[in-house]
C-alpha cells in the first residue's frame, strides 16, 4: 500500500467522540502528530475503518494474522490459504501481519498476493527478530529486511516491528534509518505476553513507535492498564494479536448461542462478537485473527460490517463472558484445541525425549 500525500493537519472528531464515550483522555489529540486526512482505500463502503494516529491514514479494523496458519511445507496443498486471502481481500481486508519466524508464511503471502494481483494494495506488516555479531550490530537486521522484501515481492514494507522486543534498541535505531530511506513506512514493536508489557510501555510512552502490537481480548485485558492509555496519549497505533486466544475462546462457547443483544451490533457469530469488542476500543487500530479455513475467514472479515459497541455495550459483552464457566481459565487451556499445523516450524520443533 503506497503512502498518501497529505498536507493539512486536522482533528478526527469521531476519535474525539469515541474517547469521550469511553471516558478516556484526549491528550493524543492535543499533542504533535495530529491526524491528517488521506485518500480513501479501494474497499467496500461502510466498513469499520480506523486511522493510524501519526498520519490519519485509515485501514480496515480487521486484518489477517499468519502465525502457524500460513506456514506450509513445500509441495503440500495450500490452495485453501489462497482462498483465505482472496476472501479476506474481497471482504475489505488489507492489513496482513507476518514474520520471518513464521516458517514459510512470508513466501506464501508473497506468492498468493502476486497471483491475485493485490500486492500493491495490501498494508504489509512484518517483523525483525535478530541479535547480531556484537552489541549494536544491525547487519543481521539489514539482511532480514532484504530477505523479507524478496519473499513478499515488495520494495517497501508498510510496517516493520521489532519482534517480541528482541534487541529492541539496536533494531529500532535501524528501523528509523529504514523509514528515513523509504524502505519502510512505519516503525513498531510487538509482544504477545502481558508479562513483557512493562518493557514495551516506555517505548510507547516516549512516542518512539508508530505502532505497538499486543495481545488483547475479552479474556486478556492487561493492555488496558498501561499500553492502551499510553497509545492514546502519544498517538500510537495499536495492532492486536491473539484475539481468539489461540482458539481457546471458541472452546468455552462451543454449543452456546450468542446473547440476544449481539444482534444490536450486527454480530452473527462468536468470532464477530470477540472481534467487535476488541476493535471498538478507541486505542485499537486493527485486530489480526489468523485462520486456515476459508469459511472462518469469511466469518472474521464480517466483523467489519455493522455498528461497533459503545462503552455500555462493551461492558455488557464482558459481563456476559465472565458468567460463562471456565472463562477465567482460558489462558491456562491448551492452545489451538482440536487443531493441528504441519509447517516447517512444526517440523523443526523438538519432542521431549523419552527416559530409558
Amino acid at each position: 500500500m503506497k503512502g498518501f500525500d497529505a498536507t493539512k493537519t486536522t482533528v478526527d472528531t469521531s476519535r474525539r467522540n469515541a474517547l469521550k464515550a469511553l471516558g478516556l483522555g484526549t491528550a493524543a489529540l492535543a499533542a504533535p502528530g495530529l491526524l491528517r486526512s488521506g485518500p480513501a482505500l479501494a474497499i467496500p463502503a461502510d466498513l469499520a475503518m480506523k486511522p493510524i494516529p501519526r498520519t490519519g491514514e485509515k485501514v480496515p479494523a480487521i486484518g489477517l494474522g499468519t502465525h502457524m496458519t500460513f506456514d506450509v511445507k513445500p509441495g503440500k496443498p495450500r490452495e485453501h490459504l489462497r482462498e483465505v486471502m482472496k476472501i479476506f481481500f474481497d471482504g475489505g481486508g488489507r492489513v496482513i501481519d507476518t514474520s520471518p519466524l513464521y516458517g514459510l508464511a512470508e513466501v506464501s503471502i508473497g506468492d498468493f498476493a502476486t497471483a491475485l494481483g493485490i500486492t500493491g494494495q495490501l498494508f504489509m506488516a512484518d517483523k525483525i527478530w535478530v541479535t547480531g555479531e556484537w552489541l549494536g550490530d544491525d547487519s543481521h537486521a539489514q539482511q532480514q529486511l532484504r530477505r523479507s522484501m524478496e519473499r513478499l515481492w515488495r520494495d517497501q514494507i508498510d510496517l516493520m516491528q521489532v519482534h517480541s522486543l528482541v534487541n529492541a534498541r539496536t533494531v529500532i535505531r535501524a528501523m528509523q534509518d529504514w523509514k528515513n530511506d523509504g524502505q519502510i513506512r512505519y516503525i513498531g514493536a510487538s509482544h504477545h505476553l502481558p508479562s513483557y508489557y512493562h518493557l514495551m510501555a516506555p517505548w510507547v510512552e516516549k512516542g518512539t513507535l508508530d505502532f505497538a502490537q499486543v495481545r488483547y481480548s475479552l479474556a486478556t485485558r492487561e493492555a488496558e492498564e498501561r499500553i492502551l492509555p499510553a497509545a492514546l496519549d502519544t498517538g500510537t497505533a495499536v495492532m492486536v494479536n491473539m484475539p481468539f486466544e489461540k482458539a481457546r475462546l471458541f472452546k468455552i462457547v462451543k454449543g452456546r448461542p450468542l446473547p440476544d443483544f449481539a444482534s444490536e451490533i450486527g454480530c452473527e457469530t462468536w468470532a464477530q462478537f470477540f472481534l467487535k469488542w476488541i476493535i471498538s476500543h478507541p486505542a485499537v487500530t486493527c485486530a489480526i485473527p489468523a485462520t486456515t479455513n476459508p469459511k472462518h475467514q469469511a466469518d472474521n472479515i464480517g466483523a467489519l460490517n455493522g455498528p461497533l459497541p459503545d462503552q455500555e455495550m462493551r461492558s455488557r459483552m464482558l459481563k456476559h463472558m465472565q458468567a460463562i464457566p471456565e472463562f477465567d481459565k482460558v489462558a491456562k487451556m491448551p492452545a489451538y484445541p482440536g487443531k493441528t499445523f504441519d509447517g516447517v516450524v512444526k517440523r523443526g520443533s523438538r519432542k521431549p525425549s523419552k527416559s530409558k
